[in-house]
């Protein structure tokens, strides 16, 4: 089983979607988990929203902290673009980031843009633990897949 874990500050917006993403994909081999540093209350409702347009339903998510567990059981940990330098301590752990805009305040058109990036970098990722790429980067695997 590869387990992903996402991770930003809040895990209200982009790290929520991509565990969803991830999870929406139908592979017994491949599993996704969001935390962030600071958990907000709830989730932003305009990304709630722009998943429900694409059949994805998040009201029963919620903010979760990240916990020395969660890092030790993943596989690959990817951080969302949250500065994750100065307020993340997954940096001390070779998380991959993939420096995406923060969907917080958007327009739901912004938070739209965002969740399509966000689903095609998923789908990638889910594809590419298959050992036809390298996790999270979307180049070539130079080895083990």
């Amino acid at each position: 089983m590869k387990r992903v874990l996402f991770v930003c500050i809040h895990n209200s917006g982009r790290s929520q979607m991509a565990e969803a993403f991830g999870n929406a994909v139908p592979r017994a081999d491949f599993s996704a988990v969001s935390a962030g540093t600071a958990p907000a209350e709830r989730l932003n409702p305009t990304v709630v929203k722009a998943m429900e347009e694409v059949g994805i339903d998040m009201t029963s998510h919620s903010p979760k902290l990240l916990t020395p567990a969660m890092l030790e059981s993943a596989n690959l940990v990817i951080s969302m673009g949250c500065g994750v330098e100065e307020s993340c301590p997954i940096a001390l752990v070779g998380a991959r980031d993939w420096a995406l805009k923060d969907p917080a305040c958007q327009p739901i058109e912004k938070v739209r843009e965002i969740r399509d990036e966000i689903k095609r970098r998923v789908q990638d990722l889910v594809r590419s633990f298959s050992g036809d790429r390298d996790p999270g980067r979307g180049e070539p695997a130079s080895g083990a897949g």
